[in-house]
């Protein structure tokens, strides 16, 4: 991020959209999402039966990430999404 002069992000917030972008958006598998974040297995009799590194279908995940991380912003905003500005002052009566 500091070779990027990107002071408005950081490396967590950065990881934890890439997880959330898999779960809502992508059919990927949780473990191959935690993978790609490097997280290890906790569940020890899950971990020794778990040999691979799953390569292949990180690689895949990934190129889609990039695709969108990379992508502009989508200028259309869904038609029930009020903005906060817009919604202040509207409190329960």
């Amino acid at each position: 991020m500091k070779s990027m002069k990107r002071t408005d992000v950081t490396v967590h917030g950065f990881r934890s959209t890439f997880r959330d972008w898999c779960a809502e958006q992508t059919a990927f598998p949780r473990e191959i999402a935690e993978a790609a974040l490097a997280h290890l297995l906790t569940n020890k009799a899950e971990a020794a039966y778990q040999r691979g590194d799953l390569l292949e279908r990180r690689r895949t995940l990934m190129d889609q990430w990039a695709r969108f991380a990379t992508s502009p912003p989508r200028a259309k905003q869904a038609s029930n999404v009020t903005p906060v500005s817009r919604a202040r002052g509207r409190g329960r009566k």
